[in-house]
């Protein structure tokens, strides 16, 4: 009788998995551990707060997730990509169009209006249609009348849209927040955390945001709270 060979099984790739993660800084003389040991897995298109008292190692842990810090030791692999071993250039090259940031201070161009600012990265990358998709994506934030608009004519909450903008227009899978509320007043912080989570909802991507905001983390699919550069608890809703 013929031999039939069954379809192999395939488990949908995490889109972090992090084993053994350490980040050390400071001087061979004076090294100063930032992170102990991560071991973290995260799945494609679920959305995770990360909490933790300052110091906690809370941004040094998105650095380096996100590839703008190289790990010191252990294993780490993101949106497919091994980002182990890689220099900067690597890093820099496996981040484009595979991860978007948003961050509490906007980081927008002053010199560059609100299009530009989202459409520029784009541009820079060799994506087509670059203008038309940050057009498109701006009004999908609520500011297509505020298209030629430079930051200084915005408002905070505004600036913070084209923040958003900018990281879901090339539909990455992954995207990053750190403290996306932290400058906006409560109301405006409150109508970012709906704008941020419907647009990840929409492009389908894993979100992983740090916040110290409860109404955010309690609308997060999983929260993992840090201490000491170790992860201290992680909890699924």
């Amino acid at each position: 009788m013929p031999v039939t060979t069954p379809e192999p099984t395939t488990s949908p790739r995490a889109a972090i998995s992090a084993s053994d993660l350490t980040l050390t800084l400071g001087s061979a003389a004076a090294p100063v551990e930032i992170l102990k040991g991560i071991d973290l897995d995260v799945a494609a298109g679920e959305v995770v707060a990360l909490l933790g008292p300052s110091g906690s190692g809370k941004s040094s842990l998105m650095a380096v997730l996100t590839g703008l810090e190289r790990a010191s030791g252990g294993s780490l692999e993101v949106g497919g990509a091994d980002f182990t071993g890689m220099d900067e250039d690597g890093l820099a090259h496996a981040r484009r169009g595979r991860i978007g940031i948003v961050l509490q201070a906007f980081h927008l161009l002053p010199t560059m209006t609100a299009v530009e600012n989202v459409a520029t990265p784009m541009e820079l990358a060799g994506m087509a249609d670059a203008r038309e998709r940050a057009r498109a994506e701006l009004e999908a934030v609520g500011l297509g009348h505020r298209l030629d608009h430079y930051p200084a004519q915005l408002s905070g909450g505004e600036q913070q849209r084209v923040a958003i903008a900018r990281a879901t227009a090339p539909r990455p899978a992954l995207i990053f927040a750190d403290e996306p509320t932290g400058n906006l007043d409560g109301a405006t912080g409150h109508t970012i955390v709906d704008l941020l989570l419907a647009r990840r909802a929409e492009t389908g991507a894993t979100l992983l945001v740090i916040t110290h905001d409860p109404e955010l983390a309690e609308r997060c699919d999983r929260v993992i709270t840090l201490a000491d550069g170790r992860i201290a608890s992680d909890v699924a809703k």
